[in-house]
């Protein structure tokens, strides 16, 4: 069950991804946002009810409330044309929790793949953090790039491979973790160099909302 929320992670990771970018309006990224945190508290919550005193089943359910809280917490504020300060700073909440997340999966559970992948969030929700509660804006475009590739290789494409065959293969961890160093080390210079923030749209003038900023996962 939990997969299939992931799989649905990538798909609002997607569309904000591209809202940072300039190519999706803000407000328009709402609905997926509210629908995806919905799911991604009500996953959990039928988690931990049939969990038992199961700890490893109540571990993996407990991290699934960081990303629907976030999701509600972003479509909320868009349609409400809230400060996004907020969202911001709990990104920073959710950030130092997937390092904790990030070291239970390798020491406790025994996934390096997911151990990886919640490193990848912790840096993802570092991004928001920086972004969204500092209001540094020039890193923009480069945080739009990192959540749309992210909305594949730490949720789509793992969920599709869980959801087909079970398990994810061996070398998964050694693979992200190079991916990821490249890939995101590389866009650094590219990204920056543009000039950081995505072109204004009509929606976003009135006021400095999270209609353009207002995103966040896993």
């Amino acid at each position: 069950m939990g997969t299939v929320g992931l799989f649905y992670v990538g798909a609002v990771l997607f569309v904000n991804g591209l809202m940072l970018l300039g190519l999706v309006e803000g407000r328009s990224a709402a609905p997926i946002n509210l629908f995806v945190g919905a799911l991604q508290v009500l996953t959990p919550t039928f988690l931990l009810f049939t969990a038992g005193t199961d700890p490893a089943k109540i571990l993996a359910a407990s991290g699934l409330y960081l990303f629907g809280f976030t999701y509600l917490y972003v479509g909320i504020g868009q349609l409400a044309g809230l400060d996004s300060t907020g969202v911001g700073w709990f990104s920073l909440f959710v950030a130092v929790s997937a390092l904790g997340y990030s070291w239970a999966n390798f020491s406790i559970v025994g996934d390096a793949a997911f151990g990886v992948i919640w490193l990848y969030w912790a840096f993802l929700w570092g991004l928001f953090f920086v972004l969204l509660g500092l209001k540094r804006e020039r890193i923009a475009r480069y945080t739009g790039a990192v959540t749309a590739i992210q909305a594949w290789v730490t949720a789509a494409i793992p969920a599709f491979v869980l959801l087909t065959s079970g398990s994810l293969p061996g070398w998964s961890a050694v693979a992200l973790a190079v991916f990821g160093v490249v890939v995101f080390g590389g866009l650094t210079p590219l990204v920056l160099r543009s000039g950081g923030a995505p072109p204004e749209q009509p929606a976003d003038r009135p006021s400095r909302t999270p209609g353009r900023h207002g995103v966040a996962a896993g």
